[in-house]
């Protein structure tokens, strides 16, 4: 069974001297991509493709890792452009091993806008990549709502990614443990998982599904707190002035997947909840890798019947992104 992975990530060298050449341009991060990780985060061939055989995926879907050009400034717009047509010429060259999310140069948010129309109707990319607020502004600001107003428009979705909470959170809420264990704790420990799901929170909240109903959100990490919580959630039914309960906009604007945590119990719950044609599949390499077949594996064990898991595996994720020729035909 073909089995695509939709959060895969690649970083240039490019984007890495600009993160260095503006304050707060990584985010802080930087350390967590060197090593292994920072050399598998450079390849875009053969050693991926090795790797990908490696643990049983057939495709990759490819997007820059986090802070991605969130935390630039003007010459974010270039960047961004040069980024996108490295990762075109990168799929053209394995069409059916690659597939690829646009990075947008999101402090300008009208640039941001034009570069995904571009990358979508130019290049083929399936969407684009979130990297959570830009600086201290959350995505649900009207600034961002043309990049929404687009993405509807093309009928391509965004996958909002993690990013390190703010430094005075990090300050009151992820310190006083030493510098690495204070960095794990505010990413991969927690603090990227609630950033993220913090945000998609907010944009319900503001209206943006409201004002942009068919826009559709990929939150990893089988939906970054958001589904675990969701009962809860919807208490805000009380006093939030939406259009419909919290609960239709996660089983109608959101669309969850793996990330790598190979959770059967995290599998169920995400099913349940948000069901079966909304689940999607990734590894979130190469910060996760399991050799010896563990994707497929994973795949494999899971309590599905035989459509579940085509849908699980690729066919949920082919439907997503279909929308836009469906829509223009």
């Amino acid at each position: 069974m073909k089995l695509i992975a939709i959060e895969e990530h690649f970083l240039t060298s490019e984007v890495q001297e600009a993160w260095a050449s503006v304050a707060g341009g990584d985010d802080g991060t930087a350390p967590l991509n060197g090593g292994q990780v920072g050399e598998r985060l450079a390849d875009l061939g053969e050693m991926r493709l090795r790797l990908m055989d490696e643990t049983g995926v057939d495709i990759q879907v490819l997007s820059l890792t986090a802070p991605g050009l969130n935390n630039l400034d003007g010459r974010s717009v270039g960047l961004a452009q040069r980024t996108n047509d490295l990762l075109a010429t990168t799929i053209a060259a394995h069409p059916a091993r690659f597939q690829g999310l646009a990075s947008l140069p999101m402090p300008v948010p009208g640039e941001a806008a034009r570069e995904l129309a571009r990358s979508v109707g130019e290049l083929g990319l399936k969407g684009a990549v979130l990297s959570g607020r830009v600086r201290d502004r959350n995505l649900d600001h009207t600034d961002y709502w043309s990049i929404f107003e687009c993405a509807t428009e093309l009928g391509v979705p965004l996958l909002l990614h993690p990013q390190i909470p703010q430094e005075r959170v990090r300050d009151a809420y992820y310190s006083g443990f030493g510098n690495e264990v204070d960095l794990a704790l505010a990413t991969y420990g927690i603090g990227w998982h609630y950033e993220a799901g913090v945000q998609f929170v907010r944009m319900v909240l503001a209206g943006v599904f409201d004002r942009f109903p068919q826009l559709q959100i990929i939150l990893g990490h089988w939906g970054e707190v958001v589904l675990f919580y969701v009962e809860r959630l919807a208490m805000l039914n009380r006093t939030a002035k939406l259009e419909r309960p919290f609960m239709d906009y996660v089983q109608n604007n959101l669309y969850v997947t793996a990330s790598g945590l190979f959770s059967q119990g995290y599998l169920q719950r995400s099913v349940e909840i948000v069901g079966i044609d909304r689940i999607l599949f990734s590894t979130d390499y190469p910060y996760v890798h399991r050799a010896g077949g563990g994707a497929r594996r994973y795949l494999e064990e899971a309590t599905l019947d035989e459509l579940g898991m085509e849908k699980f595996a690729h066919a949920n994720w082919e439907r997503l992104t279909n929308r836009s020729s469906i829509r223009s035909s």
